[in-house]
């Protein structure tokens, strides 16, 4: 299988922000992104708005054609804000308020009670469920009992520790991805994945389903172009 592109449009909302304005606006990039190829539109709207806001979710929920992924923790906000958009996938990540970005996976063995509910819920508006993960087995299994369709291997680990040992980088990740197999959850992934790392990532992980890119593949577009950078992030998934 060919694992999807979901397109991360948080970097073009930080963009806007710097001058105010709707100018890039993230609507029309995310339309562009869809006509160039890309299966997805992901969105992390943070409760400071430093980046995609309320408003984003609503208005790209009446234009994402493609698969739409809002990525948060479901608090009371993020619940509601699903509850009302409907979006094909949410995923939930444990960040705190303050975080600079997405840097740990849940615990989901302290937080079953917690993810067992926020999941009933999510599944009972039609939502696909995936949770942002670490490499450790047991919270990987846990992530099944408490009723989730996928993970997203939180990438990080991965990325910083390619350039030095490729092999050693992503030996953990292979041996998780047979884990979550295992227990019928589908594996999505994302965090510093590039140009540089991502196709050793899609050859080694077993059927693979999505990678989110947002960083990297929009820094990567200033030099590159759009369409072209979606192009080549594309390639780079195909699996022979």
């Amino acid at each position: 299988m060919t694992a999807k592109l979901s397109v991360n449009i948080n970097k073009i909302a930080t963009l806007r922000n710097a001058r105010g304005g709707n100018y890039p606006s993230v609507v029309e990039a995310a339309k562009n992104c869809e006509k160039f190829g890309a299966d997805g539109i992901t969105v992390h709207p943070r409760p400071d708005e430093r980046h995609i806001t309320k408003q984003d979710v609503y208005d790209l929920s009446k234009e994402v054609k493609t698969e739409f992924n809002i990525e948060g923790n479901p608090n009371e906000r993020f619940m509601k804000m699903i509850e009302e958009v409907r979006p094909a996938q949410a995923t939930l990540v444990p960040d705190g308020e303050n975080v600079l970005t997405s840097n740990a996976g849940w615990d989901t063995i302290a937080n079953k009670d917690l993810l067992t509910d926020k999941i009933a819920e999510l599944k009972s508006y039609g939502v696909r469920t995936s949770l942002f993960i670490e490499t450790d087995p047991k919270m990987i299994e846990h992530a099944a009992l408490v009723g989730a369709d996928r993970i997203e291997f939180y990438t990080g680990p991965y990325a910083d520790n390619y350039a030095s040992d490729k092999a050693a980088a992503i030996k953990e990740y292979v041996a998780c991805a047979h884990v979550a197999l295992d227990n019928n959850l589908a594996i999505n992934a994302g965090h510093d994945l590039s140009l540089e790392n991502l196709a050793y990532f899609a050859q080694n992980i077993p059927n693979l389903a999505e990678v989110s890119i947002g960083h990297a593949l929009i820094s990567d577009a200033l030099y590159l172009g759009l369409e072209n950078t979606i192009n080549m992030y594309k390639k780079l998934l195909v699996v022979s």
